[in-house]
């Protein structure tokens, strides 16, 4: 149990020892030969010294020990604890005064980034809203449309039906999309790994998309030319690859040059095979590099309007990058205007996958 006395009792206190020290002095000093005399002087400041020293420290540190301990309740928690030690160091003043300015610069980093994030969930917000109402508005134009004209003939109604039935079913993709991105930031979804070749995958993307491709007359081509002849095996979860590159492949169809190339790539690289998307587009201006992975994310309007038109629902990147990630791997973006872009990522090989896997689980 610490004892506590008020600073007033400590300066009596302390006032009538140094009190009684020099009355002592002058009382005994007049009486002793010089050498005692100096040796007892000597001893006085001393004692008054010791005196005046633990009076700063029984008065002023422990103030500020207590301030220390004020600050200590707002820190959050996984700052480190002070030490009281350290408060009868030199200039412990200072070191409060520092104390207080490094808390201070945290919290306004706090301040800064809850900013930042409350103006990332308005976009958020306002990206959805308008996502949404897209097909809802389509679906109840056409059947509004239906509902109202009792005259209108058989096929026109079956034509409005499906367009309000695609209507519906885009709002249904967007709303699964929102949910399978949900996970992914939560990590409730688990990558199932198992091992399969990555090239036969792309080819049989390839023959998923030839349709998309033939419509803007872009060529599919698997890289490099003697590839698909081999196989190269990884260990990731298929379905989830599979994902990935349907966005990344798509995404080149749909904003690359009409009548171009895209490229996916396949090779070793260390232990683990690289894949990288290639398209001959306009490019991504280097200011929307890091930006392109944001959820509902345009780089333009038009952008915008063709991926709504084509069905997208502007989460494909935003997905790939979480996915990506939980394979311990990142979508690096390269691309210059006027020079196509480029989207790559690794994943491990079988054999360097199965002892990181085997590590992990010991």
């Amino acid at each position: 149990m610490r004892f506590t006395i008020s600073s007033r009792a400590i300066a009596v206190i302390l006032s009538l020892l140094v009190a009684a020290v020099l009355t002592t002095l002058v009382w005994v000093a007049p009486t002793l030969p010089m050498r005692e005399g100096v040796l007892a002087a000597g001893v006085t400041i001393a004692a008054c010294f010791l005196l005046l020293y633990l009076m700063f420290e029984a008065l002023i540190f422990r103030e500020i020990n207590t301030l220390y301990e004020g600050l200590e309740h707002i820190k959050r928690k996984e700052f480190r604890r002070m030490s009281n030690k350290f408060l009868f160091r030199p200039e412990p003043l200072k070191r409060m005064r520092d104390e207080i300015l490094d808390m201070a610069q945290r919290k306004q980093q706090e301040i800064d980034e809850l900013k930042r994030l409350q103006v990332l969930r308005r976009e958020f917000l306002a990206d959805v809203s308008h996502e949404l109402k897209t097909p809802i508005f389509a679906a109840q134009g056409f059947v509004h449309t239906i509902l109202d004209d009792e005259d209108i003939d058989e096929h026109t109604r079956k034509k409005f039906l499906q367009k309000a039935a695609t209507s519906l079913d885009a709002l249904d993709s967007l709303v699964q999309d929102l949910v399978t991105i949900s996970q992914l930031e939560k990590g409730v979804v688990r990558m199932r790994r198992q091992v399969f070749d990555i090239s036969q995958l792309v080819r049989d993307i390839f023959e998923q998309l030839e349709l998309k491709a033939a419509r803007r007359n872009v060529t599919l081509a698997l890289a490099p030319s003697q590839l698909p002849n081999a196989e190269t095996r990884v260990l990731a979860d298929r379905n989830r690859i599979r994902q990935v590159l349907i966005n990344l492949i798509d995404n080149a169809i749909k904003y690359g040059r009409e009548n171009g190339h895209v490229t996916v790539a396949v090779a070793e690289s260390g232990k683990g095979v690289r894949i990288s998307v290639q398209d001959d587009g306009e490019g991504i201006p280097k200011q929307h590099h890091n930006r392109i992975f944001e959820r509902f994310y345009r780089i333009d309007k038009s952008r915008s309007r063709e991926s709504r038109e084509a069905g997208g629902s502007g989460l494909g990147l935003a997905i790939s990058k979480h996915i990506v990630e939980a394979h311990r791997s990142t979508i690096r973006v390269h691309s210059e205007v006027g020079q196509g872009t480029t989207l790559e990522f690794k994943l491990p090989k079988p054999r360097a996958a199965a002892a990181a896997l085997a590590a992990n689980a010991t």
